[in-house]
């Protein structure tokens, strides 16, 4: 039975499934000099090159977003607990 390639491009999209270790997640996160988008080390597509400081704008806008939406949340939950609850109850004597 002839071995499966572990690495490679299926329709341009870049795939790894060989064993990482923690050098090669370090250098495939940190690449100087290569674009915003790098290869995965272990996995299907791409991922964020942090040595691009494009990355960086993206982390902190993602985690502004998220932020806010956790912001907005907390505050929607005190509202909610804070309202009284109008209840009405139709009784046609049936």
């Amino acid at each position: 039975m002839a071995d499966k390639p572990t690495s490679g491009e299926i329709l341009g999209i870049p795939y790894n499934f060989e064993r990482p270790n923690f050098s090669n997640m370090l250098s495939a996160h940190w690449q100087p000099g290569e674009g915003m988008l790098v290869e995965k080390p272990f996995g299907v597509g791409y991922t964020l090159n942090l040595a691009n400081w494009r990355s960086w704008v993206v982390v902190l806008v993602a985690g502004a977003l998220l932020w806010q939406q956790e912001q907005g949340s907390a505050e929607e939950s005190q509202d909610a607990d804070d309202e009284p609850v109008e209840v009405i109850v139709d009784d046609d004597g049936n």
